[in-house]
């Protein structure tokens, strides 16, 4: 049991930065009885024993019995027989089929189910592949029929533990005089998308405190993968970040002129992430880097992706992390107006202002109270949903999404050009089945195991839903189990005119920002991998200014696939009591464990207080 355990560890280390740490042992009063495949079998084989018996017994019956015997055999092979083609078309791979659910009115409890379930593509001009979880979306659509006059269940929209509003954002307190970075000058140019960088500045505002250093405002560095020539300033306000952290650290815009025209890789001032262990300590930084900063007074960090390690930390340089991510880092006006007109449009214009709008879009929270007044806060509601379900995440997971040869042909490609390492880790490494990795939770939930979570939980069909992300693998086919068991899904691309958006386009830093306002401003965000940053930030940010009110959906995905696994034979109600205890067990409300991001967890004493 060790080495199994020891080989999934090593190999969610090597991928993607998981944080489902939940246990993964159901007990075993939640688990299901495995059904006896025999059994049915065994019951239909005695009633035609019985029926077509010898000769001799059927001599001694009255015509009548012996008509209504027969008749019943008739029956009984008729209702097999139309179980199976019922079966075999659900689950025929080779044909193309397509769900369409018809809603008799608003207020009807009934759902028509024409023809079969789902077309679920890899793309356009691809084979259909496998209907996945058919019977399963199959009951879902008939409960989400049937749920329209029930009202959903209680604490749905809120946090079950009231103890969750015992903790206040504290952050902003200061018990240090002001670093006068007497030691040299810091450049920092982050890699990655907007939420590595955004996690990069923090981290180096917290070195440059530790290293009485200056810190140069920092630059973004451009990325093959996301395409992006943002920096710094047209993401976050300039003047707001270096006047806030004035009481902690020098920022200055650009280096002294007699530093500008050194050769900083000459003089060995060059610092790059190979020269940098992960999760470095504070001590590692004053033992080499400072001594570097002593003697050219500048050092240049290329990349510095995850560089600084959570614990141990002195408490009041760990506040200023916190303090940097939740109160320095705020958006340029361009990004808060349009993030603070998709909120809008998201409560349908009904007035009302959330507990974290003001600190997301500044200013332009006044607009929330420009809407109608006589609706309705129910009306308002939205849930936003970051489904992390790109071709990367696909790709690197080493999972399987029922795509068949073709998907595996297709995420192979993809591996040798993105992730060769991966690659060749696989021809050298024995690594864990699809199957073994799915049980371990290291699997990102695909859309149709997205909506089949959310109608578990009992969100009704007419829930507003505002999806983040970017292209989904496997394009409008691969969502069409979401958007239609869920139509009112929308995006910031649904959302805004062509014009609102043009300035946004080819930056995805920045669309990815808007994102980020309006899942972290949502009545509930789910997210369906908890190893992502960017939802990551979005909770920690719900937890820190939430008030202990912002609901947020994290699945324990090891819990869910033991339920999933079960698809074929698990009844819709013993599947929605499952999922909802499932996930209400990763709501509990705890302090940051230690080793843990504050960015995420910001439940500790250095950043927020309880009272």
């Amino acid at each position: 049991m060790t080495s199994r355990s020891n080989s999934f560890s090593n190999f969610s280390e090597s991928s993607y930065d998981y944080d489902d740490k939940e246990q993964s042992t159901v007990p075993t009063s939640d688990r299901d009885e495995p059904l006896n495949p025999g059994h049915r079998n065994n019951s239909f084989n005695g009633l035609l024993g019985f029926t077509f018996g010898s000769k001799k017994m059927r001599k001694k019956k009255p015509f009548c019995q012996e008509k209504a015997i027969v008749g019943l055999a008739l029956f009984v092979i008729a209702f097999v027989g139309m179980n199976w083609w019922m079966l075999s078309r659900i689950q025929n791979s080779g044909r193309a089929s397509q769900v369409e659910f018809r809603f008799l009115e608003d207020n009807s409890s009934t759902l028509s189910i024409r023809g079969e379930l789902l077309r679920l593509g890899l793309g356009k001009g691809r084979k259909p592949q496998k209907t996945i979880y058919a019977r399963l979306l199959a009951k879902a659509a008939h409960s989400l029929a049937e749920g329209q006059k029930k009202s959903e269940p209680k604490d749905l929209w809120a946090e079950p533990y009231f103890v969750a509003s015992s903790w206040k954002p504290c952050a902003e307190q200061r018990q240090w005089l002001p670093s006068e970075g007497k030691n040299g000058y810091i450049i920092v140019t982050a890699n990655g998308g907007i939420n590595q960088q955004r996690v990069a500045v923090c981290n180096i505002v917290a070195i440059a405190r530790l290293l009485d250093a200056t810190l140069v405002l920092p630059r973004f560095l451009y990325s093959s993968v996301w395409k992006d020539l943002s920096q710094f300033g047209d993401i976050y306000q300039e003047e707001h970040f270096i006047d806030y952290l004035k009481p902690d650290i020098r920022v200055v815009r650009e280096l002294p002129q007699e530093l500008q025209s050194l050769d900083l890789q000459a003089i060995g001032s060059l610092v790059t992430d190979a020269d940098v262990v992960k999760e470095a300590k504070p001590g590692f930084y004053k033992k080499y880097i400072l001594p570097i900063l002593h003697k050219n007074r500048v050092v240049h960090f290329l990349g510095f992706g995850n560089r600084l390690a959570s614990d141990p930390l002195p408490p009041q340089v760990q506040r200023l992390r916190c303090r940097c991510n939740f109160h320095a880092l705020k958006f340029v006006p361009k990004i808060e107006e349009t993030g603070a007109l998709l909120i809008r449009r998201m409560r349908q214009n009904v007035t009302r202002l959330g507990p974290l709008d003001r600190h997301l879009v500044g200013p332009f929270s006044k607009s929330m109270l420009k809407g109608e007044r006589n609706r309705g806060e129910k009306v308002a509601r939205y849930l936003a949903l970051h489904l992390r379900f790109e071709i990367d995440m696909v790709a690197h997971s080493l999972c399987e999404y029922g795509g068949g040869e073709e998907e595996r042909n297709e995420l192979e490609a993809y591996r040798e050009i993105h992730f060769p390492a991966l690659v060749e880790l696989k021809k050298t490494t024995k690594l864990p089945s699809p199957a073994a990795l799915k049980a371990e939770g290291l699997c990102p939930l695909m859309p149709e195991e997205t909506v089949l979570m959310l109608a578990a939980l009992g969100f009704n069909r007419q829930t507003r839903i505002y999806l983040a992300g970017a292209h989904i693998y496997g394009g409008k086919s691969r969502l069409a189990s979401l958007t239609t068991l869920y139509p009112n899904l929308v995006t910031k691309e649904s959302l805004l005119s062509s014009s609102e958006i043009e300035p946004f386009m080819n930056f995805s830093s920045q669309l990815a920002a808007l994102d980020f306002i309006v899942c972290t401003a949502a009545d509930v965000f789910a997210m369906t991998d908890s190893g992502s940053q960017f939802s990551s930030l979005v909770s920690g940010f719900r937890v820190y200014f939430g008030r202990g009110k912002m609901a947020t959906i994290r699945p324990n995905k090891r819990r869910l696939a033991d339920i999933f696994v079960k698809n074929n034979t698990i009844d819709w109600r013993t599947f929605e009591q499952r999922v909802r205890k499932a996930v209400r067990q990763t709501k509990r409300v705890f302090s940051r464990p230690v080793g843990r991001s504050v960015y995420r967890y910001p439940r500790c004493k250095e950043c927020m207080c309880n009272t």
